[in-house]
């Protein structure tokens, strides 16, 4: 899955291996559904803020670039819904022993990732490639799988 998704860019990377890819565009961004479609992706709006109908599956990997633009107002400070609860659905969606890839700016994601471990949830921090612009991290975290000792 990929949470903001944009014009599919994510999906179009990995277009030759054998997989597919849920491409979700927020609610509250450029309409660029039609675009995806266009590129023989798949895909649905959505609002973030709101849970996400997964039923009969979960995911085994979710990417996500810029996070906490799907909290907040576009153009704002203010958050329309609360960090920690976007990251309880997101442990909800994905599978036992999936994997989570964020990017954002690093005070973002300290912030993702001390949500991550409280979640039990084992996260590691990458610098971007050298070269890249901008000064965003990478976490990568992988959901645990819980088991009754």
């Amino acid at each position: 899955m990929d949470m903001n998704a944009f014009f599919g860019g994510f999906a179009a990377a990995i277009r030759s291996d054998p997989v597919w890819v849920m491409n979700v565009v927020p609610s509250h961004k450029p309409a660029t559904l039609a675009a995806l479609y266009d590129r023989g992706l798949i895909g649905v709006y959505h609002d973030w803020c709101e849970p996400f109908s997964t039923y009969p599956r979960s995911y085994d990997f979710i990417h996500v670039s810029g996070i906490e633009s799907l909290v907040r107002y576009p153009g704002f400070d203010k958050s329309r819904c609360n960090l920690v609860d976007l990251m309880v659905e997101m442990d909800r969606i994905l599978r036992p022993e999936g994997t989570v890839v964020i990017r954002d700016h690093p005070e973002v994601i300290e912030r993702v990732n001390r949500i991550a471990r409280a979640i039990r949830w084992t996260t590691t921090i990458h610098e971007k490639e050298a070269g890249s612009q901008g000064r965003e991290k990478i976490l990568v975290a992988t959901k645990s799988f819980w088991k009754l000792h």
